[in-house]
């Protein structure tokens, strides 16, 4: 699995780490937790994005893409939800996973530094999904979950492209890259903090 998840690690995706074995190994033995977590994610990828249009209304390049973006983050959850409902699992709450907030707290509260970092917290929390579905695309037991994934993987790469594209053009590469890498190795200091739950960001 290092090995499939390597080749999105680094120039590809950012992340400064790779998934271990050990997550893949809880989360196959809780599938239904796994997408329910995965339909609450997606929800809040589009609430993440619609807030970031109403916040920096000056920029019509982020207007534009995020509404996209948006848009197919809320099909995803659509997606989900009908497989679950498909599968007889009941939507419901869950306790918030505590990785996206631990992630959110490294970003700078003064702009223009908190829009960057939010968008490069953004970018690195679909690299991070998109790493881990390529995971389960190819290691899952259930057919119909790897042909899921497998369908997702363009999507949550272009998602990482459109926030790094979004703080280069507004930040510079030299500024953009710098900070991705500061922020991905936080991230990856993040995951081991976490308690094991069968979480996609756990």
């Amino acid at each position: 699995m290092r090995a499939a998840a390597g080749r999105l690690v680094g120039g590809v995706l950012g992340l400064s780490s790779t998934t271990s074995d050990a997550w893949f190994l809880l989360v196959q033995d809780h599938v239904d937790v796994l997408l329910l977590d995965h339909a609450h994610n997606e929800q809040k990828a589009a609430s993440t994005a619609i807030s970031l249009m109403f916040r920096y209304q000056d920029d019509a390049r982020l207007q534009r893409e995020l509404s996209e973006l948006a848009r197919e983050e809320l099909t995803h959850f659509e997606q989900v939800l009908a497989l679950l409902v498909a599968r007889g699992v009941p939507f419901r709450r869950l306790t918030p996973a505590p990785y996206a907030a631990a992630l959110y707290r490294h970003v700078r509260s003064e702009e223009p530094s908190r829009l960057l970092d939010t968008l490069l917290a953004c970018a690195l929390i679909e690299a991070r999904s998109c790493e881990r579905m390529k995971v389960l695309s190819e290691r899952l037991g259930d057919r119909e979950l790897r042909a899921m994934y497998a369908g997702l993987l363009a999507s949550e790469a272009r998602h990482y492209r459109t926030y790094t594209d979004l703080a280069r053009d507004r930040f510079g590469v030299a500024t953009t890259t710098k900070r991705l890498d500061e922020l991905a190795r936080h991230e990856a200091a993040v995951l081991t903090t976490l308690h094991p739950e069968p979480r996609m960001h756990a």
